[in-house]
């Protein structure tokens, strides 16, 4: 006998009311990256053995800034939505899991931040 009502079940609202939720940004961000790391490879291809000012040069132009931030964003978010299921799956002590949980948000929003204040400097440095 389950306590999950069926109308939720077939919703895909498990006990938390967010089961599909998290499915879904797991899968739009794989997406966003699927755009993006051929996009990422071709730019560290062409500028492998390239100065430093050639690299701020073309991460200063806009388009491959948006893309390089877009980039960062998908990476961190999906890595964290990742990391979230493997706590959850393997990690059964709940303040080591809640630690856990904590530890990995703050890491993903400081890289995040982090990524973003440097390409900002980049792509607006005069």
């Amino acid at each position: 006998m389950s306590l999950v009502d069926p109308l939720a079940r077939v919703r895909g609202l498990g006990p938390a009311r967010h089961g599909t939720q998290h499915w879904w940004l797991q899968r739009l961000t794989a997406v966003g990256l699927a755009l993006l790391v051929p996009w990422f490879l071709w730019l560290a291809v062409t500028l492998a053995g390239a100065d430093a000012f050639t690299v701020r040069a073309l991460l200063a132009q806009p388009l491959h800034a948006v893309l390089m931030l877009a980039f960062v964003i998908c990476l961190f978010w999906h890595a964290r939505l990742g990391l979230q299921v493997v706590i959850e799956d393997y990690i059964h002590t709940r303040w080591l899991e809640v630690t856990l949980q904590v530890t990995v948000l703050f890491a993903c929003v400081l890289a995040t931040l982090a990524s973003a204040i440097a390409i900002g400097r980049i792509a607006f440095a005069g």
